[in-house]
């Protein structure tokens, strides 16, 4: 009997890490470092190592605690869409690419992080091609890729 038991809750929690969104922790914090509340402020601002948790298995800064209470209060009005990966890559080609926290839009009271190097800027590209449109194909690319690594 304990070793049905036991395979159930393996099996159980097995499943359930495998259905864990796959953040985008570079630097080992979702939106690598930057806190997540300021961003609704307009700002792109790194947080502080004083002022961290953990929400869906992901680690998160903050600048003061003043954000960190905020976050904690409701966690999904501030996470990044997508895992924190480049949306502009999510929608175009259903890849997970990295970005540059500091390029970024609020859209619909929504996070979106954008990839921006090499002389390539994916939020242009994302406003060129239509946001909206891309934002409902990323919506659905999201759905196949969100639990790979």
């Amino acid at each position: 009997m304990r070793t049905i038991a036991f395979f159930i809750i393996a099996l159980i929690s097995l499943t359930a890490s495998a259905q864990q969104t796959d953040y985008n922790l570079k630097k080992g914090y979702a939106a690598e470092g930057y806190d997540v509340t300021e961003y609704f402020n307009n700002k792109a601002t790194e947080g502080d190592k004083k002022y961290t948790t953990t929400y869906d298995g992901a680690k998160f800064k903050f600048a003061s605690q003043a954000n960190l209470d905020r976050f904690k209060a409701a966690p999904e009005d501030f996470v990044p869409q997508y895992g924190g990966y480049c949306a502009y890559a999510i929608a175009d080609k259903g890849k997970k690419v990295s970005v540059d926290p500091e390029t970024f839009e609020i859209r619909d009271g929504k996070l979106y992080l954008f990839y921006n190097s090499w002389g390539v800027n994916t939020l242009d590209k994302w406003n060129e091609e239509g946001a909206e449109s891309l934002k409902k194909k990323a919506d659905i690319e999201w759905q196949s890729v969100r639990t790979k690594n």
